[in-house]
């Protein structure tokens, strides 16, 4: 009778002991997550009821019905190999976490692989998407009308057999989608930060192209049709494009250059540098700079809590940065709102209207303006500099503060009364725009170029 109870009690034991191992065993050499298998844990409670009433079946013959009862043993070896299995996945999450991630800290080793995927005939205005997860992607034409895909699959492990391991399965697959085609990557999590995949992609010139990346730079040049980019993390550049361009970033960098069509930039991000576009440009969002535009044909646009600026047209450039906006060689006209920039305007031909607060505002003009000037400010200086050759109308108040001008006439005149300044009045002979000025708390200054 003992050893009736000794080899029906010892199956569940038995059981378990097999169970967890080959668990173990295939987690090791076959890359069995054991964080999906632990999910499945209440079976270890339905074997342990069904072992107990086969047992009790058995006990009821052999007049035994001890050997039917669940042992302390058994409840102890239950908890401690469910406690061994969290403790595998703890080390699988903490080796992920370590092996690739997003705070700079890499350890382990990266194995690079090549990526095979097989060229794909499309039309030539084909509609292509292309869905990243994790590394960098390279957009440019080809000569065919095919998709090509090369690269390479970066895996981050302990040691080359892991990382194969891993690379074997991943790979990228062109697909088609409606009217449309679709790349992306296969066989991996995209949320895996220890494998990244670099995509450098063919397409035809007058396709049109969409990419959405998590998490790598993006680079896009010499397409005909529109290209639309979502980043949420990475540098972004754009180059030699006829097309328009949409980009939305979430972090990082952004350079377009040498474009035919609009440009469109919103999120948030860092640097922001736009070079001879043919179109127009704008960006809306919080970028915390530099930002620079330099030759933007059809105007400007910049948008964000702190500033709302609009150009009609720029030939030369304009930057804001650390503190300071400048706005050089503007032929149109210049509307401005913004607060606690130190504002330079230099060689405006259109209406200037500009309103700030917290910041100096300075005009130069090397002609004479032709067009209206209207700039108020709160809590910080105004400065004009004018040909003396230049002919205008002016108003200029300036509470608490005084104003100082090179330009004297018999229908200028100045008054001050309480701390507060006021200038009014036509200079020159011929007819020119009209000036208004507005501040507190510091001074207007108007010069004449030297």
């Amino acid at each position: 009778m003992a050893r009736s109870r000794q080899r029906t009690s010892g199956i569940f034991t038995g059981l378990v002991l097999l169970t967890v191992g080959s668990l173990l065993l295939l987690h090791n050499y076959r890359g069995l997550e054991l964080s999906e298998v632990l999910h499945w844990w209440p079976l270890a409670l339905i074997f342990l009821g069904a072992i107990k009433l086969y047992e009790r079946t058995v006990a009821s013959r052999s007049n035994d019905p001890g050997t039917a009862r669940i042992t302390g043993g058994e409840i102890m070896l239950v908890i401690g190999m469910i406690t061994l299995l969290c403790c595998v996945v703890a080390v699988d999450y903490i080796k992920t976490k370590a092996e690739g991630n997003d705070y700079g800290i890499h350890l382990g080793e990266a194995f690079p692989f090549d990526l095979d995927v097989a060229p794909k005939t499309v039309p030539a205005n084909a509609r292509i998407t292309i869905r990243g997860g994790r590394g960098d992607i390279s957009v440019r034409t080809a000569d065919t009308l095919e998709i090509r895909v090369a690269g390479k699959k970066n895996v981050r492990a302990w040691n080359e057999s892991d990382a194969q391991r891993r690379a074997g399965p991943i790979s990228v697959e062109i697909v088609q989608n409606g009217d449309g085609y679709e790349i992306h990557p296969t066989g991996m999590n995209t949320g895996d930060s220890r494998v990244a995949i670099d995509m450098d992609i063919q397409v035809p010139m007058k396709a049109s192209v969409s990419i959405r990346n998590e998490k790598g730079d993006i680079t896009v040049s010499d397409m005909s049709a529109p290209v639309s980019i979502t980043s949420a993390s990475g540098d972004v550049e754009v180059r030699d494009t006829a097309g328009d361009v949409n980009i939305e970033m979430h972090k990082g960098d952004v350079k377009v250059s040498d474009t035919k069509g609009d440009i469109r930039i919103s999120g948030k991000g860092g640097q922001v540098d736009v070079t001879s576009a043919a179109g127009s440009f704008t960006l809306d969002g919080e970028f915390y700079g530099p930002i620079r535009a330099d030759k933007v044909a059809k105007g400007l646009r910049f948008i964000s809590q702190r500033t709302d600026l609009t150009l009609t047209s720029l030939t030369g450039h304009m930057e804001a940065s650390s503190g300071n906006l400048e706005i050089v060689d503007a032929p149109g006209d210049i509307t401005l709102r913004t607060n606690r920039y130190s504002v330079t305007i230099e060689n405006a031909t259109g209406k200037v209207r500009t309103d700030n607060r917290d910041g100096r505002v300075e005009l130069r003009f090397s002609s004479p303006p032709k067009a209206d000037i209207e700039v108020t400010n709160t809590n910080a200086g105004i400065s004009v500099t004018l040909p003396e050759s230049a002919s205008f109308n002016i108003l200029a108040d300036c509470h608490s503060c005084d104003i100082d001008s090179e330009f004297s006439s018999d229908t200028l005149k100045k008054t001050s009364e309480s701390g507060n300044a006021h200038l009014e009045g036509k200079y020159g002979n011929a007819r020119g725009p009209k000036i208004a000025l507005k501040t507190s708390y510091d001074g207007i200054s108007i010069r004449k170029t030297s």
